[in-house]
């Protein structure tokens, strides 16, 4: 079989309602893990003034990805040519903060973050208390077992950065192109914020909300001239930056974050380092002025930050300061994409893939409503923006039952896109091009906001469906 060539229906396919499956998963395991996000909102329950399109298996309203295209940044920050057209573009209205709200509000960022005024999220709606109260033994409703098999499954996703202070934080210039392009800002946070389905004036009203607490006049910005940036490399490096603190383009640190596999890693000593961002960044979005506040005083500005304050003198701050904004940064390569690995010959089976991958991190937010107090995730029974699409991967046969499309038909996950690919395996191949800077218009990949499968997991995915998708 040609590998980009969808197989045969294979047995129950397209059918309705199935029984349930045992396969148990956190309550608050039904949606992606966020990095970074600057805007926030509650999980309202009320209908969404602008529903997007469904996350990565059904594709609808073009014009919206096609805009979020257009305003593409390269993954290290830097504006491409088309983040700068679409910046420029003059039919973009001034942000409206009472529309960024409501915006926030449809694309439920507060079933992630915490720190903006909104109204808190219900436990089973908000995807990372729950599950840092499973990992801390502190959730209730649940047996020892459940909880004892939810572990594995969550232990990524229980470190999300809070908005607290993001608006006297962050350039809006800069908070528009991130949320049109996202691009990995902290390296030891697995999740990510996910491509969601905005267009440029949703991201810029979302920026003016985000930021509406700034200063109508801006104080002077403080002065790096005569900063010695030798010294300044030498205070981070003596003052154990590094530490936490990855800083891509410069030269090594001597002192390397650890790294947090583990799942039971203390809080208090796994947060400063999984939230601590990549340094290379700080140019793109913040002020001088921000800079030198953030280093005298962190908490100053962001009352939750599990960064310390160091003693430094007045000349040490602008030394670092100009360190970080100033020294010469290597280019990044773009992260390549996997090879692609031949279709396997021995037999796969669903049990398999289930296993794998559906199991581990697709039902996240494709699963059963039952299990998660009626919410099903934003790839069932919709959130984030997306319309509910009912692509419950609980099972063999739900599996198969596919989603909705526009039309309130099912529509199989296995359907062909343009190329061939079947569409399961087209939204994790899209995911490694994601990775690499390169969007596909024709589909979101997936899993959204997370890392791309490893190249044996989607071999695995891709043989099953090869030979006909077998129980």
């Amino acid at each position: 079989m040609d590998r980009n060539r969808g197989s045969a229906p294979a047995p129950g396919e397209a059918r309705g309602r199935h029984k349930w499956a045992a396969w148990a998963a956190p309550v608050a395991a039904v949606v992606l893990g966020l990095g970074l996000a600057i805007f926030t909102g509650c999980g309202s329950e009320r209908e969404a003034p602008r529903p997007g399109p469904e996350p990565g298996l059904v594709t609808e309203a073009a014009a919206a990805e096609e805009t979020a295209s257009a305003a593409r940044a390269d993954p290290r920050g830097a504006p491409s040519a088309g983040a700068a057209a679409a910046a420029a573009a003059p039919a973009l209205r001034p942000g409206d903060p009472a529309r960024g709200r409501e915006l926030a509000t449809q694309f439920e960022c507060g079933r992630c973050h915490d720190g903006l005024d909104v109204p808190p999220v219900a436990m089973e709606k908000h995807c990372f208390h729950c599950h840092q109260d499973i990992l801390a033994d502190k959730f209730k409703g649940a047996s020892t077992t459940a909880i004892a098999k939810w572990k594995p499954h969550i232990a990524y996703a229980r470190d999300v950065p809070s908005l607290l202070g993001a608006g006297r934080r962050y350039d809006p210039a800069w908070i528009e192109r991130f949320l049109l392009s996202p691009y990995d800002l902290r390296p030891l946070l697995r999740p990510t914020m996910p491509r969601l389905a905005l267009d440029a004036q949703q991201a810029r009203d979302l920026a003016a909300y985000v930021t509406r607490e700034r200063l109508a006049t801006v104080p002077e910005e403080p002065s790096l001239a005569g900063a010695d940036l030798a010294r300044g490399r030498k205070l981070i490096e003596d003052k154990g930056c590094g530490a936490c603190h990855s800083f891509t383009g410069v030269a090594a640190l001597p002192e390397a974050p650890p790294q947090l596999e583990d799942e039971h890693y203390a809080f208090e000593e796994r947060a400063p380092v999984a939230l601590a961002p990549d340094l290379r960044n700080a140019r793109d979005q913040l002020s001088v002025r921000t800079v030198y506040e953030w280093i005298a005083n962190p908490k100053g500005i962001k009352e939750d930050t599990p960064m310390p304050k160091t003693e430094l003198e007045p000349d040490e701050i602008r030394d670092l300061a100009a360190y970080v904004l100033q020294a010469p940064l290597e280019a990044v390569p773009p992260k390549p994409i996997p090879a692609r690995l031949p279709v396997l010959e021995r037999r796969v089976s669903y049990q398999e893939v289930s296993e794998r991958v559906l199991g581990m991190t697709c039902r996240h937010c494709h699963s059963d409503p039952d299990i998660a107090r009626g919410d099903g995730g934003a790839g069932n029974t919709g959130g984030f923006g997306f319309k509910p699409r009912g692509l419950n991967l609980k099972d063999y046969e739900s599996t198969l039952a596919g989603a909705l499309d526009d039309h309130g038909e099912r529509r199989s996950i296995f359907a062909p896109l343009s190329d061939g690919t079947p569409r399961l395996l087209g939204a994790l191949l899209a995911r490694q091009a994601e990775e690499a800077g390169q969007v596909n218009p024709e589909i979101r990949g997936m899993p959204l906001g997370l890392p791309a499968l490893p190249p044996e997991d989607i071999q695995i995915v891709e043989s099953w469906i090869a030979q006909g998708r077998p129980r």
